[in-house]
């Protein structure tokens, strides 16, 4: 397995115009976002609700995208998964409000796509993910990792 320096800097590569890289910091949250909304709305088998009435698909993904994490690197992993729960805590308190989550999750999953499309070719380059899938889940933790810098907190 890679390192998360080489994930990083590979996604990196393909993020360098400022215009794409504020679209994504406005994008990647969203997609992530609408991803966890659109698994929180499937329904569950079961025997699910017997383990836990908390437990969906959206929590699953977010456990598996921890794990992975956890395995690239401790300290963003941790990180990650703040926000995570933090998105999963939207999630729940939207689901049920006015508009059903799906169709909420879905416009924001179609508007946020277009935006890193339009990223891109503003770019000049690919999306990364087209090379390799993995980098569907490195975008999230490229935007952490630039905070952390920011910060002043290794990764």
């Amino acid at each position: 397995m890679q390192s998360i320096d080489f994930w990083l800097a590979e996604y990196g590569e393909s993020h360098q115009h400022p215009t794409n890289k504020l679209i994504h910091w406005i994008c990647v949250p969203a997609i992530v976002f609408s991803v966890i909304g659109l698994l929180w709305s499937l329904p569950v088998p079961g025997a699910f609700e017997e383990i836990s009435p908390a437990l969906n698909w959206a929590l699953l993904f977010a456990m598996a995208a921890v794990v992975y994490y956890f395995i690239l690197s401790l300290s963003l992993a941790l990180g990650a998964t703040l926000v995570l729960a933090a998105l999963l805590l939207l999630a729940a308190a939207l689901d049920g409000i006015a508009a059903p989550l799906w169709s909420v999750s879905l416009a924001v999953f179609v508007v946020a796509w277009i935006g890193q499309f339009i990223g891109h070719r503003i770019e000049g380059r690919k999306p990364s993910f087209f090379k390799d899938l993995q980098f569907l889940m490195i975008g999230p933790l490229w935007l952490l990792a630039a905070a952390y810098r920011r910060a002043g907190i290794p990764y």
